[in-house]
């Protein structure tokens, strides 16, 4: 990946509007694996840490900011012979990591920011270092034309692993057996990792968030197959989800996924530098929401439902999300902004104006849970927006979830994953 850490600390730093407060980050301590004391799980340097040095093995690195003279120093571990023996580790740039308490001892008259991990001996005021951190997530939100680079190769080798998938969508397939197939494709062109725990679900798995795939769950003729992985390189991700059908679809099932598919469509369109993002969500309720009253599941104006949350109980979460150094990187709050206290926005990750160089999910989803359907509380309070029959006749259905990954630009938005088909 072509980024230069050195423009780009200078970015941040200027970002953060420091005069005489430091910065300190830190990468985090490796853990050892609790069966084993002397192996450790594989090492995952701070997000926060990581943006600023591109060095992923820097086990209990720091890298530290003093505006007084505008320099950045890094602090790394010294490697040892058993490390450069069992391991083969070599030494990173920077400045031992032993030397650390004397540049922090030199200092003891600042208040200090602290972000990424915990760093011993060092103790952060809390306002500053929320003011530093809400500062620097924002500033980091824009894609540099390298990571923007790394995301389109990433995007690339998910649909590689998608198109491994085509000849295996039908009756008979477990949900185990889909994982295998995709995640090594994803591997077979270049990713390092995944970006996430696959999710593939049939059936009325297919409507389960965050559901790991079985080896014993097996499609059926007519279950829906939901799946949501992406691959990772050098700690950038794709997040992409499709759902198909096992053999034939059903009338119904066709009309929910071109209800989903229209409103992600329409939705993709509003990914323009400008808008809103809790206009997009809720702009995507009122199309979701509007498809399900001309399929006869709901009752009323779509946009009077949404005002009543009725939405939550078909597509109880967000449009989406910030994406690249990891899923949801950078989410969060427009600078100035409480989280918004509705119920119904409680799982929408970020409050944000787009801006060019913005990399969003845009994600709708309609979907048949049974916890949600079948609580009393809800069915009282809906009871005249929902024709509750045809709801209770497709509890089993699962659900159908599109999602794409969006780059925002100075005109038209940019699909990122549109080289992977939709369609059931």
């Amino acid at each position: 990946m072509s980024i230069d850490y050195s423009a780009r600390r200078a970015r941040i730093a200027l970002a953060l509007g420091l005069t005489d407060e430091i910065l300190i980050v830190g990468a985090g301590q490796p853990l050892p694996k609790p069966e084993i004391s002397d192996a450790l799980l594989p090492f995952i340097a701070h997000q926060e840490y990581y943006y600023l040095t591109g060095l992923a093995e820097a086990f209990g690195g720091v890298i530290a900011y003093d505006p007084r003279d505008g320099r950045w120093t890094s602090f790394v571990p010294e490697v040892t012979e058993l490390d450069r023996v069992w391991e083969g580790r070599e030494q990173l740039p920077g400045e031992l990591l032993g030397e650390f308490p004397a540049w922090l001892a030199a200092r003891t008259d600042r208040r200090i920011a602290l972000l990424g991990a915990p760093v011993p001996g060092v103790s952060p005021e809390a306002a500053l270092t929320d003011r530093v951190r809400a500062a620097y997530r924002h500033a980091r939100r824009p894609k540099e034309p390298g990571e923007i680079d790394l995301m389109r190769r990433c995007a690339a080798a998910a649909a590689a692993g998608y198109a491994a998938l085509a000849p295996l969508l039908k009756p008979g397939v477990s949900e185990r057996r889909l994982q295998i197939e995709l995640e090594a494709e994803f591997f077979r062109q270049g990713a390092q990792a995944t970006g996430y725990d696959s999710i593939v679900g049939v059936a009325a798995r297919s409507a389960v968030f965050h559901g790991a795939p079985s080896p014993d769950r097996v499609a059926r003729e007519g279950d829906f197959i939901l799946i949501d992985a992406g691959p990772q390189l050098d700690r950038y991700v794709i997040d992409v989800t499709r759902t198909y059908v096992a053999g034939t679809p059903s009338a119904f099932q066709r009309d929910l996924y071109q209800v989903v598919l229209n409103a992600e469509l329409r939705a993709i369109a509003r990914c323009r530098p400008g808008a809103e993002w809790k206009d997009i969500h809720f702009g995507a309720a009122v199309d979701l929401i509007g498809g399900l009253v001309a399929m006869g599941v709901m009752k009323g104006d779509a946009q009077s439902l949404v005002e009543r949350d009725a939405h939550t109980l078909f597509y109880p979460h967000g449009i989406g999300h910030m994406l690249g150094l990891g899923v949801r990187d950078a989410s969060g709050l427009e600078p100035g902004r409480a989280k918004d206290p509705r119920p119904c926005l409680a799982n929408l990750r970020q409050d944000l104006i787009l801006r060019p160089g913005y990399i969003v999910t845009i994600e709708p989803g309609l979907y048949f849970i049974p916890a949600l359907l079948n609580d009393p509380a809800r069915r009282e309070k809906f009871r005249d927006a929902v024709n509750w029959p045809l709801a209770e006749k497709h509890l089993g259905l699962g659900g159908v979830r599109l999602e794409d990954n969006i780059l925002v630009t100075a005109g038209a938005p940019e699909n990122l994953t549109a080289a992977i088909p939709k369609g059931l």
